[in-house]
């Protein structure tokens, strides 16, 4: 892009910025096409859902505190089990993650904005529509989506209650929000970047959210495609999954799973990014790797379309079908192990210190680690057949998604609030909310491995007396990590209206290292730290 082009960019950016100032109270917020604006309406909506969606799994963990039927019916808990991973999955992490690609990217690139502004307002302002009907249908008197989030048939056709047009509507927004989002990274990306800013300069952070916008434009349409199948089957007649009328139930599993393997690593790679962020800042050092961590990232989104149906062993699929699978699947332990190690050595013989960023960032690496050997223990087909459908499975995903993307969206804000606010976070409290939280986490999801080894069936709301003590321990962890984050809706209120000024370079010194570091290229990134001699 040449300098014309890039100056005539910037004064149309400054050109809004004097529009928004204009504008006052809700309708700024309403007509914003700034990506700071959207980024951080998307990390408040993410928030939100997140407590949400927190507050639906606690009441799961009441019912679970004791054997027998408790406080919910087994329907109403099935409702909540649906809801409670739609939630999590669609309106707290992924939004999450798309508010600090809007927050960052551009500034990363040397971009003025996104490049499809209007498109990045619709985009937001589409989702809270999609969670308020999802939500509504809580209060309907067929009540809310009850088979699960991921809505297996025949339960979500055959054998569904009245909510299902519901949730189709509500997914179909959510996949349209995810859509624009990521035509809209990939855009920017590749027509905004600065002069001299190839894509083997880019920071990590930007290179894991071009990867994964790819994915969601590959995989939201196979959603959509399934969401659409399930409402013709239970509305319109037609039988895709209905043996009865010569469609396959199993079928919904394989287009199901073609879309829901590559979701896994949507919520996933971006944590990579800020965690490639953060570690090197607070090492002092540069990232170990680089291109390694891109190649390492490209293969593992490449290899996530073809594991798919490790989910699915105890269908009874051919041998050679779930050697493939199975192969496939403990291939992509290779590049996270690069990853993994990068990490460690980027750590190594750095000048290291524990800012709260840091904190979550190491808590990251060790616990998705433990979260990729349960993975890799899931993947050996043979093995599967005792955890399928199990607590262990359950323990599994929630040491990646918690642990993992979880930890590294709170490492991610730590490390810029300074930057959005102008003020320094409360130290003491962060640290608070770290060590809660790391505690808590891990007496609510460890104890789930053995219940699963033991044999606890999921999605149950009553279980045999023998899993009775060590269901106890983990409602107590659920409730103390739920509790945990009201410290960090504490922090970041303090942190708006108050506190100390943040400083230019607020990592600096013996504090840390600033984002902003001057590079040979005329432009500036935010995630390679200077040489120290």
């Amino acid at each position: 892009m040449s300098t014309d082009v890039l100056t005539d960019h910037q004064a149309e950016h400054e050109d809004h910025d004097l529009h928004h100032e204009k504008m006052k109270g809700i309708k700024r917020w309403l007509y914003t096409t700034n990506h700071k604006d959207i980024g951080t309406l998307y990390l408040w909506f993410s928030f939100i859902m997140f407590l949400t969606g927190g507050a639906l799994a606690m009441v799961i963990r009441m019912e679970l505190f004791q054997p027998g039927l408790q406080i919910v019916e087994p329907d109403f808990f099935n409702q909540l089990t649906t809801v409670h991973g739609l939630i999590m999955v669609f309106g707290a992490i992924m939004p999450a993650f798309v508010g600090l690609a809007n927050w960052m990217l551009p500034m990363m690139i040397g971009a003025p904005d996104m490049a499809l502004p209007r498109l990045n307002n619709w985009s937001f302002w589409i989702l809270p529509f999609a969670f308020a009907i999802l939500l509504s249908s809580f209060f309907m008197e067929s009540g809310a989506p009850n088979f699960g989030w991921t809505f297996y048939a025949p339960l979500s056709t055959t054998y569904s209650n009245g909510s299902t047009a519901f949730f189709v509507f509500a997914v179909h927004i959510m996949g349209i929000s995810s859509i624009m989002g990521a035509i809209n990274i990939v855009v920017t990306i590749m027509n905004l970047r600065a002069p001299g800013m190839t894509y083997m300069k880019m920071p990590l952070f930007v290179w894991t959210f071009f990867i994964t916008a790819y994915l969601l434009i590959a995989v939201m349409p196979v959603l959509a495609g399934v969401v659409t199948m399930v409402l013709t089957d239970t509305y319109f007649g037609t039988s895709f999954f209905s043996a009865a009328g010569g469609g396959d139930p199993v079928m919904f599993q394989h287009i199901f799973w073609f879309f829901g393997h590559p979701e896994v690593y949507i919520m996933i790679l971006p944590a990579f990014g800020v965690v490639s962020t953060t570690i090197p800042t607070f090492s002092r050092k540069k990232l170990f790797g680089y291109s390694s961590m891109v190649y390492a990232t490209s293969s593992i989104a490449l290899l996530s379309f073809i594991v798919w149906a490790h989910h699915m062993f105890t269908t009874g699929m051919p041998l050679a079908g779930e050697l493939f699978f199975m192969y496939c699947t403990m291939l992509i332990a290779v590049p996270t192990g690069v990853k993994v190690f990068n990490w460690m050595a980027t750590m190594w013989r750095g000048s290291l210190s524990f800012e709260t960023p840091m904190l979550f960032s190491i808590a990251f690496v060790i616990l998705f680690t433990i979260g990729g050997f349960s993975g890799l223990m899931l993947a050996m087909t043979p093995v599967d057949f005792q955890y399928h459908d199990t607590y262990f499975v359950v323990a599994h995903f929630h040491y990646v998604l918690v642990t993992g993307s979880l930890f590294s969206i709170y490492a991610g804000a730590y490390y810029w609030l300074p930057k959005w606010t102008g003020h320094m976070f409360n130290d003491t409290l962060s640290k608070w909310h770290f060590w809660c939280s790391l505690i808590s986490v891990n007496v609510l999801f460890f104890p789930m491995h053995f219940l699963g080894l033991a044999g606890m069936p999921r999605r149950i709301p009553d279980y045999a007396l023998q899993f009775a003590d060590f269901n106890k321990i983990v409602s107590i962890g659920g409730f103390a990590f739920g509790l945990s984050q009201l410290i960090f809706l504490v922090i970041v209120i303090k942190c708006i209206r108050g506190g100390e000024k943040a400083p230019a370079k607020p990592w600096d010194g013996a504090e840390g290292l600033e984002w902003t570091v001057p590079s040979p290229a005329p432009y500036h990134t935010f995630s390679t730290p200077p040489k120290i001699d």
